[in-house]
Order: structure tokens, then C-alpha cells, then sequence
């Protein structure tokens, strides 16, 4: 009777083939993510700033508004040198001042009785 052959052991190089093959396919398909989740941040943020804006914060909520503003425009500054997070968290930070401000333009403005 003839001894059984074991199974022949995989090249050790066949084993971290396919890993290194679907992290360039993986790194290929998400590369492209940070400025869609940008984008996707700095719109709103862009549009609640303009807001403010249109509401008088510049003047009735200056301290939000030129936070708001001053952050929105280092986001698109990090965005410009390709640094999405911290875009997307300025980004993210231009918006909720954005909000206060435009909130607290309104609401002072209702309290002149304008």
C-alpha cells in the first residue's frame, strides 16, 4: 500500500497575492470618496452660511456668522490641498454657526420688530 501524499502547501507568495490585489481595488474604488463626502458636507454648509448672510447675521449674530464663515472657507482651503476630513469637519462646523447665526439674525430681527 502507498503512502498518502499530503496536499502540497500554496507558494507562500499565492497567499498574499489576493490580499494585496483587493487592497489596490479597494484603495483604487475609495480614493475617490473624499470629495464626494465633501461635497456633499460643504453644500449644506455652504447654503446655511448664505443664509446667515441673507438674514443680517454679519451684523445681529457677528460672532456666529464670521465663525461660520471663516470655517467654511478653511474647508474649502483643506479641500483645495486634498485634506477631506478636515474639510469635511470644518465643513461641518461652518454649518452648525451657520444655523446659530442665521437663527439668532431672525430672532433678534423679530425682537426690533422688523
Amino acid at each position: 500500500m502507498a503512502a498518502a501524499q499530503p496536499h502540497p502547501q500554496p507558494h507562500p507568495r499565492s497567499r498574499t497575492r489576493l490580499p494585496r490585489w483587493l487592497a489596490v481595488l479597494l484603495w483604487t474604488l475609495f480614493a475617490g470618496c473624499g470629495p464626494t463626502i465633501y461635497t456633499v458636507h460643504v453644500l449644506p454648509a455652504s447654503r446655511v452660511v448664505e443664509q446667515a448672510e441673507e438674514a443680517g447675521a454679519a451684523e445681529h449674530a457677528p460672532y456666529e456668522y464670521h465663525y461660520a464663515a471663516e470655517h467654511l472657507k478653511k474647508a474649502r482651503e483643506e479641500a483645495a490641498e486634498a485634506s477631506y476630513q478636515d474639510a469635511i469637519r470644518h465643513a461641518g462646523v461652518a454649518e452648525e454657526y451657520g444655523v446659530k447665526a442665521r437663527d439668532l439674525a431672525r430672532r433678534r430681527l423679530r425682537e426690533m420688530g422688523r
